[in-house]
Parts: structure tokens; sequence; C-alpha cells
């Protein structure tokens, strides 16, 4: 299976919007800033995924892009499919059958890559937005105080040094 450059684009704008839902509408500027992708080309994947009703655009000075759904309700074989058309590797499932079916000789490959297909399908069709978002680290003075925090739980422990087959003392 393979996913566009435009797919792995609108899949990373998505998934941004998705990690800030609840903050409103996010301006292509500061999407494209903060995926590092061409704005230019991020406007036209934004225009598709809003003609298909993934995302909607708000107007005005705090306008941008946000998700119409909740990013748990948003599969990726959804976004796939809508801009790169089929998930399958190579044809379609009734195509491999078909193929299963006749070429006795390759039953087996086919087999394989029957399997490899439904894999991927099911992959992409049980894996939603949300289970992509990571909360970011703490930036700043929240950074410190966690890093403290973290430090102060680990008790220290000391491994003796063993040199030449004993431990040194």
């Amino acid at each position: 299976m393979k996913i566009s450059q435009k797919g792995l684009y609108a899949l990373q704008a998505v998934t941004m919007l998705a990690r800030r839902h609840r903050q409103g509408a996010i301006k292509i500027r500061d999407i494209a800033y903060e995926e590092g992708l061409p704005e230019k080309f991020l406007e036209l994947i934004l225009l598709e995924l809003k003609n298909a009703r993934m995302v909607e655009s708000v107007r005005g000075a705090k306008g941008g892009y946000q998700l119409r759904r909740e990013p748990s309700d948003v599969h990726l074989s959804e976004i796939v499919r809508l801009i790169d058309g089929p998930l399958a590797p190579f044809g379609d499932a009734d195509q491999l059958k078909e193929l299963i079916d006749r070429d006795l000789l390759h039953r087996a490959l086919f087999r394989v890559f029957l399997d490899v297909r439904d894999a991927a399908v099911r992959i992409l069709e049980h894996t939603t937005l949300a289970d992509l978002i990571v909360e970011p680290p703490p930036r700043g003075k929240a950074q410190r105080h966690a890093r403290k925090k973290k430090q102060k739980k680990e008790p220290a422990s000391v491994l003796p040094m063993v040199v030449g087959g004993r431990a040194s003392d």
C-alpha cells in the first residue's frame, strides 16, 4: 500500500486539528508552520477535506479550519480513501479473489496479498484521529517542574563496576 505525499499531508493536517479540537479554528498558516507543510498545497487539501465535510472553515479574524466531528469519529481510512482512493496495495479484494480462483499455480501468493490488503484496511478502519493524539510535553516552567518531579520519583541506583572479572570497591 502506498500513501501519496498529498495523503500524508492530509493526515498530518487533520491530526493537528484533532490535537487542537477544543481550541476552535486554526489558520492555514499556523497548520502549515506547525506541521512543516507547504501552505499553498495545504489550502487545496483542506478545501478537498471541506468539500467532503470532514473539516469546516470559519471566516473572520479568528477564522481557519477545524474538524467537523470528534477525533474519535474520524477514521484514517476515510481520509486515505478521500485523498488517495482505494486502500488496496493493488487492485481490490474482488480482483484478488478472482486471481485466487483462476490461477492455481499462484493461488498461495495471491492469498498472501489478500491478507496484506485486508490487514492494512482493518488497521486504517479501526484507527481514529483520537488514537494518534499524543499529549505534547509541558513547556517552560511546567516542563522543569515535571522533570524535577520525575527525578525525585526515581531512586538513584549504583551498580558495581566490574573490571577484570572482579567487582571494584
